[in-house]
Parts: structure tokens; C-alpha cells; sequence
């Protein structure tokens, strides 16, 4: 879709879903767009995630009750979660203000504001995906949650009130109807919630490729280069300094996932983000295929049937930015899995498996931040998205073209601002 530049310069740091999205769409106003990206397009988060464009991922991380499961999961080695200790002295404050988020009042505020970034992220992708030629990579074919017992399901009850008080529809399941919904699925799972309005991509990496490629082919540039930082007279924005040389921009969006905070530092604001190292392992030509994207209640990782292969995705690890893989997370993963499908086999030679580590933008009230910087509101910031980015990348897209032009947006952005921080 050919669109005359009639706008503003604007530099895009970032080349994962948030950034693409939100230059496509400031390209579809007029702007003359560039997206600043060191690495390749969709090769951050983007490219090892589940996959899920799930509507009913509204449910806070931090909920009532996860605080006295953590010392289980620490001591579980297949548990979701993992602490680097000698990363600890630095997340512990993130990790304090994670736990104080986790209040019922908080909880039912931040899933009301996750609502409408996620609840229509089908039809917001729609004229992006139908313009690149995409609609092969999604699927609204649902999501199915499994549970070993109806005890986990009951322990999870306040999460599905948040769903159902923020208009998720789904469908209990037990015994032989969730084994007639999912044929490939362990008969030791006896209950599952399947969610219809849900749905995935068969390959997060290449849908985020094909809107780049369209946004390229409809103006818009792409600079192989690492953003780092901005040049400013006084609260105007002149340029985006990067190593490759400065790039004239009149806006610019902050969209760098996990590394986005020095941006926000140069920029004079105290945002609380940091990264939770996620890990994939992907069984090609696997032995069990679900009909649909699953998560493991208790194991916290979702199974989704992707283009490559079968991908097992999830788990949490605090570890920073620099720490070298703990690749024994994604064989975990491998582990968990052949639980839930028993078709897989015991053991994989390598050459059918590929492993993945990549850094979730995570903020301890599981809230992006959106909007503008407070230096300069030339500068605006999407990033934080935690475990939705990709459920939430063109509406996150849609609202930073709206911030860009200056007019009201159809999401309610005053829960994401970057001052709701002290």
C-alpha cells in the first residue's frame, strides 16, 4: 500500500513486532519512516516466542499467592522460574516491586488495562497482515490451558475471574471431552479451559518479516545500525545518534524490547525495566502435533504447532542481559513436554532439535509503557510488553501513530504512561 510522505521524519529504534508495527503504521500516515535495528528484523523476542495472540492474556504475572510458590519453583529443577544469584543484588528491586504489584486491587486494575490492548489483536493486525500477504501465518483456531487436577484448576480461580470479568469467553473441559478437543494430549491431564477467540502464528519470525519487507516495499527504510541515543535542542528532537552516523528525525520511537532502558535514562525517566531470559527448544517432524497452541498450567510453558516444528516455549530466568544461556532451561522444556504428549520420543538426537534464548521486556506491574518521553515528547516509548508483545504489537502500533500525530487514541493510555512511576 504506496503512501505519500507527508509528515514527519521518524526513526523507529527496534526491529522486533513493536517496532515494525508501529513504523508500519506511522508509514500508513504519511511519515517518512526508519527503522533502526543492529541485528536482523524479528530476531529479539520476536523470533523465539510461542507464537500466541491471545486475547485472554490479560492475567497479571504477579497474582495473589505467587510469592509463597517461588521457593517450590527455585527448588523444582523443572519449575518455571530460576534466579542467576549473583544477578539478585540487582533485580532484587524489580523484583520487590513485582511482589507489591501482585495485590487483588492492583491485579483486577492491570488486567481492565491489558483488556483493550489484547482484545481485538486479530483485527488490529488485519490491514498489516492482509497488505503483506501474511494471512498463511495466522491461525484463530483457539487455545486450550491443561491441568492435571481439578485442585490446580480451583487454585487458579482468581485468574479465570479476571478472564471472564474482562469478557474472555471459554469452555470447561474434562476428562474425555478435553482428550476428544486435543487427541495428542497426556490422559494425566484431566481438565482443560479451551479459549475460541484465541489463536497463534505458525511463525512469529516470518510474520514480522513479511510486515517489514511490506513496509519496505511501500517506503520505508530499514538502517542496519545500533541506536545510541538522541540529539536534542532543547525539547525538540534533531536526530538519532547511531553508530553508523545521526539520523535527522523530527519523532522518534523507543521500541528496543529488553534494551530499551538507557534510552529512557539518557531521557530523565526511573523505569523499572528489565528482562526475563525466555528459552524455546523445537522438535522438527515431532511424533505429536496439537490442533492448537497449549499451556501447561504448572509447568507454565506453552506447546504450539509452528512451520518448523513442534516449539515448547516458556519459563522465567533472571539472569540480566549479559549471562551466557543456561541451556539446560530448554531441555527442561524438552523434559515437560514429553509429559504432556506421550507420542514424542524419549530421547532426540540433536540434529531434530533447536534451542533458543532470548530476553522478554518485562515491568513488575506486567504493563507496557507507552507514551512520551519526559525530555522530549518527540520521543515516544513502546516497549515492556513482558509475555504479550506479540498479541499486543499492532494496537501498541496503532496507538504510537496516534501519540506521533497528536490525536486521541482508541486505546486507554494513562495505565501504560511512563510517569506512573515514583
Amino acid at each position: 500500500m504506496a503512501t505519500m510522505k507527508t509528515g514527519r521524519r521518524v526513526a523507529v529504534i527496534g526491529g522486533g513486532v513493536i517496532g515494525v508495527c508501529a513504523a508500519s503504521w506511522l508509514l500508513r500516515d504519511g511519515h517518512d519512516v526508519t527503522i533502526i535495528e543492529p541485528g536482523g528484523i524479528g530476531m529479539g523476542s520476536s523470533y523465539g516466542n510461542a507464537g500466541c495472540l491471545n486475547a485472554s492474556s490479560v492475567v497479571p504475572m504477579s497474582m495473589p499467592g505467587n510469592l509463597a510458590k517461588v521457593p517450590g519453583w527455585l527448588l523444582d529443577p523443572l519449575g518455571p522460574l530460576s534466579i542467576r544469584w549473583s544477578y539478585l543484588p540487582k533485580i532484587a528491586p524489580w523484583l520487590l516491586a513485582f511482589a507489591r504489584a501482585g495485590t487483588p486491587e492492583k491485579v483486577a486494575h492491570q488486567a481492565a488495562a491489558l483488556c483493550p490492548l489484547l482484545q481485538d489483536s486479530f483485527g488490529a493486525y488485519a490491514p498489516l497482515v492482509r497488505d503483506a500477504n501474511a494471512g498463511h501465518l495466522v491461525r484463530r483456531n483457539g487455545h486450550l490451558v491443561a491441568y492435571r487436577t481439578k485442585q490446580d484448576f480451583a487454585g487458579d480461580a482468581l485468574g479465570w475471574k479476571l478472564r471472564r470479568d474482562n469478557g474472555i469467553g471459554f469452555d470447561l473441559l474434562e476428562r474425555d471431552a478435553l482428550w476428544q478437543q486435543e487427541p495428542s494430549l497426556s490422559h494425566d491431564y484431566a481438565l482443560g479451559v479451551f479459549i475460541p477467540d484465541n489463536g497463534h502464528t505458525t511463525n512469529p519470525n516470518q510474520l514480522v518479516r513479511a510486515l517489514a519487507d511490506a513496509f519496505q516495499r511501500d517506503g520505508g527504510k530499514i538502517l542496519v545500525a545500533g541506536a545510541r541515543g538522541f540529539a536534542l535542542a532543547g525539547e525538540r528532537l534533531v536526530a538519532v545518534e547511531t553508530d553508523a552516523g545521526d539520523v535527522p528525525a523530527d519523532a522518534a520511537v523507543v521500541a528496543a524490547g529488553a534494551r530499551s532502558r538507557p534510552f529512557t535514562v539518557e531521557l530523565g525517566d526511573a523505569i523499572p525495566l528489565d528482562t526475563e531470559r525466555g528459552y524455546h527448544v523445537i522438535i522438527t517432524d515431532p511424533e505429536a502435533v496439537p490442533r492448537t497452541s497449549i499451556l501447561d498450567a504448572a509447568g507454565k510453558f506453552v506447546a504450539t504447532p509452528m512451520d518448523m516444528g513442534l516449539r515448547l516455549a516458556g519459563t522465567v530466568e533472571f539472569a540480566g542481559l549479559d549471562a551466557d544461556p543456561d541451556w539446560r532451561r530448554a531441555r527442561k522444556l524438552l523434559t515437560l513436554g514429553q509429559r504432556l504428549f506421550p507420542a514424542l520420543r524419549d530421547a532426540y538426537v540433536e540434529e531434530r532439535l533447536s534451542l533458543w534464548m532470548g530476553f522478554r521486556p518485562s515491568m513488575p506491574d506486567s504493563l507496557p509503557v507507552i507514551g512520551p518521553s519526559r525530555r522530549s515528547r518527540d520521543v515516544v516509548y513502546a516497549f515492556g510488553h513482558g509475555h504479550v508483545g506479540l498479541a499486543a504489537g499492532a494496537t501498541t502500533g496503532r496507538a504510537v501513530a496516534d501519540i506521533v500525530a497528536g490525536r486521541p487514541s482508541e486505546l486507554p493510555l494513562h495505565a501504560f504512561s511512563p510517569t506512573r512511576f515514583k
